[in-house]
C-alpha cells in the first residue's frame, strides 16, 4: 500500500485532487519495483517471485475514510477503494494463494494497521498464511518541543475530514476517541493478524514533522538538527532519546505479547527501509545483531526464526543509512 501524507481539511484535500496522490489522472503510468517489491532474487531473495502489487494511493486519510462534504462535493472514500482493490485481487487469483503479505510504508505503513484484520478476515475459513507489514508506520502520539501535540492535531483534522471513526477498530473506539485510534499505538496490541513493525527509532519524518515541527520551532533552535544529526545540542538529543524511549516502550508493550508479531527497530534516522534496495537487503544495509531487514523480515514471515529485534540508543549503530 502506498504512502504520502494525508489531508486534513477539505481545502487541502480538494488541493491534493491536483497532484498524483488525488487523481489517477495524474499518477505516474510505471513505478519501479524495489526492495520487497523486486523481482530480482539477489535483492528480494524470499519474496521476488510472488505476485506483488502497489495500491496506489489516492484518498488522503490511509484509505480509512468514510464520508462526503456536500458544500464542495468531495467524497471521501478510502476504505470503500479498499475494499474494492482487495476484491478485485481475490477475483483475479488472490483468493487461491498459499501466503499473502499486506504491506505499506508510512501513511501506507498506518494503513497497514488500521487494516490487517480486514485484510485477514478476507481469508477466513481458508488455509491461507496472511500476515501484515507495516514500514514507518508507527507514528506516535507524542508532544512537539513547544509542549503542545502537533501530530495530533494534524489527524484530528483527518479523522473529522474524513469521517475516519467509523471505519477504526471497535475494540479501540469502544473507549477511546476516534483520533487516539487513528494513532498505532492505541490499536496494534488488539490486532489478531500477525503483524511486523519496521520502523526507525529516529524516525525523521516525525522529527521535522510531529516532534519538532516549524510550528513549534519558535526561534528556529532545532533548524540545523532536523538538517544534520550531528548538529543537534546536548538537549536537543535528550528530546530525541525519549522520542525513541517512547516508541520502545509502546513495542515492548501489549504489542510483544502476541507470539505471532513481530519487528525490527533501529536507531537510524530515516524514514522508510523495505522499499530501498540500500536498506532492504544489499551489501552494506541496516543489521541488528548482524541480520538485515530482509532477513528478518523473511525469517518472521516463514516461521524461521522469531524476530524481536531493538536496537541500542543512537550513535551505536554503525550500518545505518541516515536521511540527516
Amino acid at each position: 500500500m502506498q504512502g504520502g501524507g494525508w489531508c486534513e481539511s477539505v481545502t487541502a484535500c480538494m488541493y491534493r485532487k491536483g497532484s498524483r496522490l488525488g487523481s489517477s489522472n495524474l499518477m505516474e503510468r510505471q513505478l519501479e519495483f524495489r526492495g520487497i517489491l523486486s523481482s530480482n532474487p539477489a535483492e528480494n531473495p524470499d519474496f521476488y517471485s510472488w505476485n506483488r502489487v502497489m495500491i496506489r494511493y489516492c484518498d488522503g486519510a490511509s484509505f480509512a475514510g468514510e464520508g462526503y462534504d456536500a458544500g464542495s462535493r468531495v467524497y471521501f472514500r478510502g476504505q470503500r477503494i479498499f475494499n474494492a482493490a482487495i476484491q478485485h485481487l481475490l477475483s483475479i487469483g488472490m483468493s487461491s494463494a498459499d501466503q499473502v503479505l499486506l504491506a505499506g510504508g508510512s501513511a501506507g505503513g498506518l494503513s497497514a494497521i488500521l487494516h490487517c484484520d480486514q485484510f485477514g478476515a478476507f481469508f477466513a475459513g481458508r488455509s491461507t498464511t496472511v500476515k501484515c507489514l507495516a514500514d514507518a508506520g508507527l507514528f506516535l502520539d507524542a508532544v512537539d518541543v513547544a509542549g503542545g501535540h502537533t501530530l495530533r492535531s494534524y489527524f484530528g483534522g483527518v479523522v473529522a475530514t474524513h469521517r475516519v471513526a467509523q471505519t477504526l477498530p471497535r475494540s479501540c473506539t469502544g473507549h477511546l476517541d476516534a483520533t487516539s485510534c487513528f494513532f498505532p499505538q492505541n490499536i496494534i496490541g488488539s490486532i489478531k493478524t500477525p503483524i511486523f513493525l519496521l520502523n526507525a527509532a529516529y524516525d525523521t519524518w516525525q522529527i521535522h514533522e510531529s516532534l519538532a515541527p516549524d510550528v513549534a520551532d519558535h526561534g528556529g533552535a532545532w533548524r540545523a538538527c532536523k538538517s544534520n544529526r550531528l548538529a543537534c545540542n546536548a538537549s536537543q538529543m535528550k528530546v530525541l532519546q525519549a522520542f525513541r524511549e517512547q516508541m520502545v516502550g509502546i513495542v515492548e508493550g501489549a504489542f510483544s505479547r502476541s507470539k505471532g508479531n513481530g519487528f525490527f527497530i533501529n536507531s537510524c534516522f530515516t524514514h522508510g527501509q523495505s522499499k530501498v534496495p540500500a536498506t532492504w537487503n544489499a551489501n552494506g544495509s541496516p543489521t541488528i545483531h548482524n541480520k538485515s531487514i530482509a532477513k528478518s523480515v523473511s525469517d518472521w514471515y516463514f516461521g524461521r526464526a522469531e524476530v524481536r529485534a531493538i536496537d541500542c540508543p543512537y550513535p551505536c549503530d554503525h550500518t545505518c543509512h541516515n536521511d540527516i
